[in-house]
């Protein structure tokens, strides 16, 4: 989960104990493309598979593969 908030940094949660600490200028890639995305310019993101997306076609690609991948409804 991204968080984040004025008095705070932001907050990439990949597992229930464990974060890495973003500072502004960080980037992240996106989980479709490979896309390095900055963090300031990052709007997509699954808080499910915690994985970020460069634009809404690529989480909505992933989020169809992945529900596929659980036999569900695409």
């Amino acid at each position: 989960m991204l968080m984040s908030g004025k008095d705070q940094p932001a907050r990439l949660h990949y597992m229930a104990y464990s974060f890495r600490v973003l500072s502004p200028g960080d980037h992240v890639l996106c989980a479709v493309t490979g896309q390095k995305i900055a963090l300031d310019d990052l709007r997509y993101w699954s808080i499910e598979r915690q994985e970020p997306y460069a634009s809404a076609e690529a989480s909505t690609a992933a989020e169809v593969r992945w529900r596929k991948e659980q036999g569900l409804p695409a």
